[in-house]
C-alpha cells in the first residue's frame, strides 16, 4: 500500500453550518441541520459549494496518475462516433462526433449524396454546456422544432426551423419541461409543461403537466391547453400518428402506471376519448391502421402483450391479444410496415419479427449476447436499422431488409479497442431471500482470481429501468488497467418484468439493497476482488443505492462514488418532480410506517457518528434539476462530520451541469478520469501498470 498524500485526518473540510431546523413525523422529531443548503440560490451555499470544489481539486492533483488517465481517456474517447440515419422529407439526417467534440453535430445528405451541417450544437455555447434535446420534424420534412438544454437543466427552450432554409421562423417557446415535440401537418406541434414555480426553477415542486398545441406564426401565450386544465396529473405526453389521423394523450401522476386518451385529428372540435382510465398499468398506441389502435399494455400481463381494438369502441374489455404475453417482457418497435418485438432473457437481447396481422415472420440473427436498439422508423423506410454492443464491443450499426430479414454491417465502430483481449460472462447468485440475480462480470483475459483485482460494482435497481450490456469508453479504460466492471441485475429494475420491478419497490425496497450486498459477496468469495479492492458506484436511483449500502455495510467495499444521487428518503418528493417517484419509493407522509421504513434506510438519517466509511467521492451538477443537489449537499456535510479514520470524503460538484443529459465530452472525460484516479488511488494503488 502506498503512503497517501492526504488523509481524511489531514483534510481541512469546509465549515459547514448547522440549523436547529426540526420536523415531526407522525411524533418523531427529525433533526434537519442543513436545511440552509437546499437553498440553491443563496450566496452561502454557493460559497459552500465552492470551498468544497477546491477541497476536492486539491486532493485529486495530488493523484499521480490522474493526468495519465484523462490523456488516455481522449485517446480512446477521440475517434469518428455516427449515429444510425433517419428520413425525413428528401434527406437523410443523422448525429455525428468528430470524436472530442462536446456536443454531438446533425448533418444532412440529399439525393445526390452531398452531405452538409444541419445543427451543430456546439455553436450553442462558448463552454459546450448548452445540448440538444428533442427534435421533430414535420411529417414532410419541410419543418423542424427542436429543444435545447442550458447548463444541464430540465428546463428547456423550443426554437421551430424552416427545415430547407434553416431559418428560424416565428417564436422561441420558453420554460419547456419534460415534453415532446410532435407535429400536426405543417400547422404547428403539440409540447407539455409546468407553469413556472415559484422560487427556484431548479428546485421549486412542479407537479401539474399541461398538453398545449402551438400554431406557428402565433405567440406562445395564445398556446391552447389541450389536456390537463382541470385534471391535475404529474406527467402529460401528446403524440400525433404518423398518418396525422389522431392525437395519442398519456397522463400520469408517477412514474407507472398511465391514463390513455385519444382524438381524432380529422374532425373539428372532436372529443377526447377516455380508453384507459386509470394508473394500474403502462399502456401505449404504437401504431394504427386507419381505425385499427395497437397497444402495448402490462394489463393483465406483467410482461407486457400488444392488442388491438377499433377506434369507434377502445375500451380494455373490446382489447383482442395481437402478440400475447411471454416469459419475457416486450418493448416493442415499429418500422416499414412491421412490428419488432424486443424481448429480454436474463437482460439480453432477443428480437422477433412480426407483420401486422400478428404473424411470427423470423427471430432476428443478433451478432452475439448483447443489446440491440433500433427497428424504429416509418412505414415507407425501406430499411431498418439498429445497433448492436455489449460491454467488449463498440457499437456498430446495422442494416437489417425487413422483407427478405438479411442484416449487414452498416457503419463498423472506428473505437481502437481490442475486445478480443477481454471477456465477459454472465453468472448468477443468490440473494438474501434466495433469489436468482442474473450479473455480468467483464475483465481482461487471464485475469488472477487472487482477491486483488481493482473492481467497480455498478448498481441501479428502480423505476422498471433495465441495465442492459452497453460498450463504455470509460469502462474500457478502467479494464485496460486491469479492473473489473460488474453489473448486477436487481429487484427495482424492468429485467424481469413488473413483479421484478415491484419487489424492488416502497416496504420492499430494502431487496434492493441486500441484492447489491450479495453481488459484493459473490465477487468477494470468488476471489475477483475484496473488500480493499472493491468501489461500489451507482447514479440518481442508483446513487440512492450506494448511499444505502454504504450506510448499511460499512465494511464492504473500500470506496464508494454515490453520483447525483437521492439521499434525503423524508424530503425528496418536496422537490422539483419528486413525488412522481412515490409509486418507487412511498413518501415519509403517506403512514407512520412508510416513514418509519424510509428513515430506517435514507442515506442521509443513518451516517453515525465514530464509523469508518468507505472513501466516498460524490458527484452531482449545480443545475441538476431532476435530483436536486442539495440530497448530495446535505450527504457530504453529514458525511464529514461524522467520519471516522483516514479514508476521504469529497464532493465533486459540476458547475453548469445538470442529472448527466447534454454534458459535454470534456466534462464528462474529466469527471471520469477523476473517479478513477480517485478509486485507484484509495485501493492504495500508486501508479498504472
Amino acid at each position: 500500500m502506498t503512503s497517501f498524500a492526504q488523509t481524511s485526518k489531514s483534510i481541512h473540510y469546509p465549515e459547514t453550518r448547522k440549523d436547529k431546523t426540526v420536523d415531526d413525523y407522525f411524533g418523531t422529531k427529525v433533526n434537519d441541520p442543513y436545511r440552509w443548503l437546499e437553498d440553491d440560490r443563496s450566496v452561502e451555499t454557493a460559497g459552500w459549494v465552492k470551498l468544497q470544489n477546491q477541497v476536492t481539486n486539491a486532493y485529486l492533483e495530488q493523484i499521480p496518475f490522474r493526468n495519465q488517465l484523462k490523456t488516455r481517456l481522449e485517446q480512446l474517447w477521440n475517434y469518428e462516433k455516427i449515429k444510425e440515419p433517419f428520413i425525413e422529407g428528401d434527406f437523410s439526417y443523422y448525429f455525428k462526433n468528430d470524436g472530442l467534440q462536446n456536443q454531438s453535430v446533425l448533418y444532412r445528405k440529399d439525393a445526390a449524396g452531398k452531405e452538409t451541417v444541419f445543427l451543430d450544437p456546439n455553436t450553442f455555447s462558448k463552454e459546450g454546456t448548452t445540448s440538444l434535446g428533442e427534435l421533430a420534424f414535420s411529417k414532410d420534412g419541410s419543418k423542424v422544432a427542436y429543444s435545447i438544454s442550458e447548463g444541464g437543466s430540465d428546463w428547456r427552450k423550443v426554437i421551430v426551423m424552416d427545415a430547407l432554409s434553416k431559418q428560424i421562423i416565428g417564436d422561441t417557446l420558453l420554460d419547456v419541461k419534460f415534453s415532446g415535440l410532435s407535429w400536426k401537418g405543417n400547422e404547428g406541434f403539440y409540447y407539455s409543461s409546468y407553469e413556472k414555480p415559484e422560487g427556484s426553477e431548479l428546485s421549486a415542486k412542479t407537479d401539474q403537466h399541461k398538453l398545449y398545441f402551438h400554431t406557428l406564426g402565433t405567440t406562445q401565450k395564445e398556446d391552447k391547453v389541450i389536456f390537463g386544465e382541470d385534471q391535475k396529473r404529474r406527467y402529460v405526453g401528446g403524440s400525433v400518428t404518423e398518418d396525422d389521423r389522431y392525437l395519442v394523450i398519456t397522463a400520469a401522476t408517477s412514474t407507472y402506471g398511465n391514463e390513455l386518451y385519444i382524438q381524432d385529428l380529422t374532425k373539428p372540435q372532436s372529443p377526447i376519448v377516455t380508453i384507459v382510465d386509470n394508473f394500474d398499468s403502462d399502456n401505449t398506441i404504437i401504431d394504427n391502421e386507419g381505425t385499427k389502435l395497437f397497444i402495448v399494455t402490462d394489463k393483465n400481463a406483467p410482461n407486457k402483450r400488444i392488442v388491438t381494438v377499433d377506434f369507434s369502441n377502445p375500451k380494455p374489455e373490446n382489447w383482442k391479444d395481437l402478440i400475447p404475453e411471454t416469459t419475457q417482457v416486450l418493448e416493442p418497435t415499429t418500422c416499414s410496415g412491421y412490428i419488432f418485438a424486443h424481448y429480454m432473457k436474463d437482460a439480453v437481447s432477443l428480437v422477433k419479427q412480426y407483420d401486422y396481422s400478428g404473424k411470427l415472420l423470423r427471430e432476428i440473427q443478433l451478432p452475439g449476447l448483447g443489446t440491440a436498439d433500433g427497428f424504429s422508423g416509418k412505414k415507407k423506410d425501406k430499411t431498418a436499422y439498429y445497433t448492436f454492443t455489449n460491454y467488449i464491443t463498440p457499437a456498430t450499426i446495422f442494416a437489417f431488409e425487413p422483407n427478405s430479414g438479411i442484416s449487414e454491417v452498416y457503419r463498423k465502430s472506428k473505437c481502437q479497442f481490442q475486445s478480443e483481449n477481454y471477456e465477459s460472462k454472465q453468472v448468477f447468485y443468490t440473494s438474501k431471500d434466495g433469489t436468482k440475480i442474473p450479473m455480468l462480470i467483464t475483465h481482461k483475459k487471464g485475469l488472477k482470481l487472487d482477491g486483488k483485482n481493482p473492481t467497480i460494482l455498478y448498481g441501479y435497481g428502480g423505476f422498471n429501468i433495465s441495465l442492459t450490456p452497453n460498450f463504455s469508453i470509460a469502462n474500457a479504460v478502467w479494464m485496460e488497467n486491469g479492473g473489473v466492471f460488474a453489473v448486477p441485475n436487481l429487484r427495482g429494475g424492468g429485467e424481469y418484468g413488473k413483479e421484478w420491478h415491484d419487489a424492488g419497490t416502497q416496504l420492499r425496497k430494502q431487496n434492493v439493497f441486500d441484492d447489491f450486498i450479495a453481488a459484493a459477496e459473490y465477487l468477494v468469495k470468488e476471489k475477483y476482488t475484496s473488500s480493499d479492492f472493491l468501489a461500489i458506484r451507482g447514479g440518481s436511483n442508483g446513487g440512492l443505492l450506494v448511499g444505502a449500502v454504504m450506510t448499511q455495510r460499512p465494511d464492504l467495499a473500500k470506496v464508494a462514488l454515490p453520483a447525483v444521487g437521492v439521499l434525503d428518503m423524508l424530503r425528496y418528493h418536496t422537490f422539483t418532480a419528486g413525488a412522481g417517484w412515490a409509486y418507487d419509493y412511498g413518501t415519509a407522509q403517506d403512514s407512520a410506517a412508510m416513514f418509519a421504513y424510509l428513515k430506517d434506510y435514507s442515506p442521509l438519517h443513518n451516517i453515525k457518528k465514530g464509523v469508518q466509511y468507505p472513501a466516498t467521492m460524490i458527484t452531482t451538477g449545480d443545475h441538476d434539476d431532476r435530483v436536486v443537489p442539495a440530497h448530495s449537499f446535505k450527504f457530504a456535510a453529514e458525511l464529514q462530520s461524522k467520519q471516522s479514520g483516514e479514508n476521504p470524503v469529497l464532493i465533486r460538484i459540476d458547475v453548469k451541469a445538470g442529472h448527466g443529459a447534454g454534458k459535454s465530452v470534456t466534462a464528462t472525460i474529466q469527471e471520469n478520469a477523476d473517479i478513477q484516479a480517485f478509486t485507484l488511488f484509495n485501493m492504495g494503488i500508486s501508479q498504472l501498470p
